[in-house]
């Protein structure tokens, strides 16, 4: 198999062509790979690699100018492209069948001779053990299969955001996603293979079996294979999501004629699992059959579960196995039944893990790659046929090592109901359908500004093709399955263009951009100073508010800003206060904020700056160098990579260093140390406050920060909307986009000032 892996039909062993894949789509940065590890399941092997990727970063490099912006019209900085390793892991899930090809595809391509081992796990991994050997020439070293297990859901519950889903069945939604709560521990683990183990995690090394089952998966492969004469497991899932239980089962109502209202049982509720088969004389079909012993075998696990939650007293109960494939329902009484988007990884992961502790993978933070990633897919056979074929083939799930460790805001009121987006698109039609054709129909442009950014480089073209059927067919994934990365929200969709750009080395597309509006905003912030210190007290505030909202307006991500700035490249500053709508506006706090700003200065504000160009310089500037006058500090948070024409911490260092040049403010506040840059952590054009720099946290927390600005549509609408903060805050955004505009009750570049003040603090606020 050198090119391509291919689908085995089982009945006669001959290769079915007609569903392949690109071999190097699913074993990705092969001859890169370092560590291996296997879990073989009874029916699906999971494997686990590390490897190191090369990619394009985008670096700035301030020239040698000192208090001139530029020299004989040089630009403030220069753009270099240079190749980057980080770590990345990767996990492939296919079924047992493929194993011998794959393993000599690997052997064909593994390059790196220094891997001698291979971490095993599961219960093929004995049956296997020699296959592996041979072919990899790799030692098979066993690992403890609970252990690993453990080990992989404590990961993907500490990193992946969105994990953990409630499954709502006949929903327009059947994905429900949980925030994980910061603290993961402690958590009841059950786990569904032949049959059912019950497992209490209380931390990372610390957990025991409390109970089990021999009534599990295999109880239902069997006397399922028993009852319809089908012998493969996902077959008789399909059987069982086409049948009717109620033909099998007795409910309530067949013996009372209704619901039993003093026991509070409902009519439809199953009085007896197969209870009408001992005296109807008709035939039952396959797949009523099926249906009703799913049921009866889920019943009697969740109902396990519940009592083993209660027992111990915990309201976190995720269950995992290969039971699960294909059917997260789970009837546990009170108790929430929580399943996991990579339920299938957990072991191979915690294996995997097992092999690496000598890298510590856990000191770092990780983040799922969209890119490389199939997502999860719907139970439901009718919802997408084309693909659920994809169940018998491959699955692949990617995780890249961040460069910096990502902690909570320390000022969210309270983290574990955090929710960074205002809207989930997979529960909102429409909202889903206008955003998806939105991204779909910005494409075009975002090739074209790819490609534009390249161009000493004639295979930029070729690349941006490349990128633009990725993200397209994401998007098409995505429309089909909303549910297939988590939550479906404007961040995952941004986010995941973000992904896809990076995977085909376009690290910063907006770099020229950034960089000519950079140059021509810094020409005119000591005119704009001077302007505002000529105005009283009272008006300086509401224009130095009006300036910083005008500059938010300059964002390429909107496409009514984008068509604007590249048909008059003319449009300037003043041209975009003109465009803001007269107060009141459509959000409007603008009245309490100057009370407080009549009180004593803010110990220290917090910023979460968005836009380059005149947004940073002649918007957020100014605004914070008030601040800096009242006394207060400030801690400006950026970017830590590239997104879209968001100004990054690299950047931001040196626009800050030529501003301190010429305004003896700023200049002041730096060498005092008042003025603290620090990176978010973040390359999103929006901002989860729950995955943070852990230096930043440090920074806020030292600080004692009483004041968190949030600024731009992303950050501050898309997101954040509704954080809640245990200090004041505020959010200020321009509405660019006509179809938000008229959801909110506004029209385009309506604007949204909230000053909020936690409940906690009125009294002491209302006595200043």
């Amino acid at each position: 198999m050198a090119a391509e892996c291919q689908r085995v039909d089982r009945s006669s062993h001959s290769m079915d062509k007609s569903i392949t894949l690109p071999a190097d789509e699913i074993f990705r940065n092969l001859e890169n790979a370092k560590r291996f590890a296997i879990d073989i399941g009874g029916s699906l092997t999971k494997l686990a690699y590390y490897s190191t990727v090369q990619h394009k970063v985008a670096k700035v490099r301030s020239f040698d100018h000192t208090a001139k912006v530029g020299v004989n019209g040089e630009p403030l900085y220069e753009i270099s492209m240079q190749e980057e390793v980080t770590a990345r892991l990767h996990f492939i899930k296919f079924e047992n069948a493929y194993i011998e090809t794959c393993l000599d595809f690997i052997k064909d391509h593994l390059v790196n001779t220094e891997t001698k081992v291979i971490k095993a796990t599961g219960g093929g991994a004995h049956k296997f053990k020699d296959l592996i050997e041979k072919k990899l020439k790799l030692r098979v070293d066993k690992e403890d299969e609970m252990t690993c297990l453990i080990k992989g859901c404590n990961f993907v519950l500490r990193n992946i955001p969105h994990e953990a889903f409630v499954y709502v069945k006949h929903a327009d939604s059947e994905f429900r996603f949980q925030n994980t709560h910061p603290d993961i521990f402690p958590y009841l683990l059950i786990n569904i293979g032949s049959g059912v183990s019950i497992v209490k995690v209380e931390s990372e090394d610390k957990f025991e079996r409390v109970g089990g089952s021999s009534i599990g998966g295999g109880t239902f492969w069997g006397l399922g294979a028993l009852l319809t004469k089908t012998k493969r497991f996902d077959e008789l899932l399909q059987l069982a999501s086409k049948g009717q239980h109620t033909s099998v089962d007795m409910l309530v109502k067949d013996i009372y004629g209704g619901s039993y209202g003093s026991l509070g049982l409902t009519g439809d509720l199953i009085a007896s699992s197969f209870g009408k088969s001992a005296t109807a004389d008709n035939e039952f079909s396959k797949e009523d059959m099926a249906k009703s012993l799913l049921h009866m075998i889920s019943n009697d696990i969740g109902q396990l579960a519940c009592l083993y939650a209660r027992l111990h007293n915990l309201t976190r109960v995720y269950f995992g196995g290969f039971f699960i494939r294909g059917h997260p329902q789970m009837y546990i009484g009170e108790v929430q039944a929580l399943f996991l988007r990579h339920e299938g990884y957990l072991g191979t992961i915690g294996a995997f893990l097992k092999g690496a502790e000598e890298d510590n993978p856990n000191q770092y933070s990780w983040g799922e790659n969209y890119a490389g990633s199939s997502g999860l897919m719907s139970v439901s056979p009718d919802l997408n046929p084309m693909q659920r074929t994809r169940s018998g083939t491959f699955d692949m799930l990617e995780m890249d090592r961040l460069e910096r460790q990502l902690v909570n805001l320390p000022l969210l009121q309270d983290p574990s109901s955090y929710i960074p987006d205002t809207v989930d698109l997979s529960e909102d039609a429409l909202a889903r359908e206008y955003w998806l054709y939105c991204f779909e129909e910005a494409l075009d442009g975002v090739v074209k500004r790819a490609v534009a950014s390249q161009p000493d480089l004639p295979e930029a073209a070729e690349r941006a093709e490349k990128f633009r059927h990725k993200y397209r067919h994401k998007l098409q994934t995505l429309r089909q399955q909303p549910f297939a990365y988590g939550s479906l929200t404007v961040r995952s969709l941004l986010d995941t263009r973000e992904h896809c750009l990076n995977e085909f080395n376009f690290p910063d597309p907006y770099s020229k951009i950034k960089q000519r509006e950079n140059d021509i905003a810094l020409k005119y912030f000591q005119k704009a100073i001077k302007s505002l210190e000529e105005l009283s007290w009272e008006q300086r505030q509401f224009a130095l508010v009006r300036g910083l909202l005008a500059g938010n307006v300059f964002d390429w991500g909107a496409k009514a800003v984008s068509d604007v700035l590249e048909s008059d490249p003319e449009f300037g500053f003043e041209q975009a206060k003109r465009q803001l709508e007269e107060r009141p506006w459509l959000v409007d706090a603008y009245d309490q904020w100057l009370e407080r700003l009549k009180g004593p200065p803010h110990k220290c504000a917090l910023f979460f700056v968005d836009n380059s160009g005149i947004d940073i310089i002649l918007g957020v500037f100014p605004f914070i160098r008030e601040l800096l006058c009242r006394g207060t500090e400030v801690v400006l948070a950026s970017n830590s990579s590239p997104a879209l024409n968001d100004v990054t911490n690299s950047e931001l260092q040196i626009l800050t260093q030529r501003i301190a040049a010429m305004d003896l403010v700023i200049q002041s506040a730096v060498k005092e140390d008042r003025l603290t840059l620090v990176q978010s952590g973040s390359s999103s054009p929006c901002l989860d406050l729950s995955r943070l720099d852990k230096e930043l946290a440090g920074v806020v927390r030292e600080r004692h920060t009483d004041l968190v600005v949030i600024e731009g549509m992303g950050r501050a609408i898309h997101t954040n909307y509704y954080a809640m903060l245990s200090c004041e805050s505020l959010k200020m955004a321009v509405i660019k986009n006509s179809w938000l505009a008229d959801r909110l009750g506004g029209k385009l570049f309506s604007v949204v000032f909230k000053y909020e003040v936690p409940p906690t603090m009125m009294s002491k606020l209302a006595g200043i």
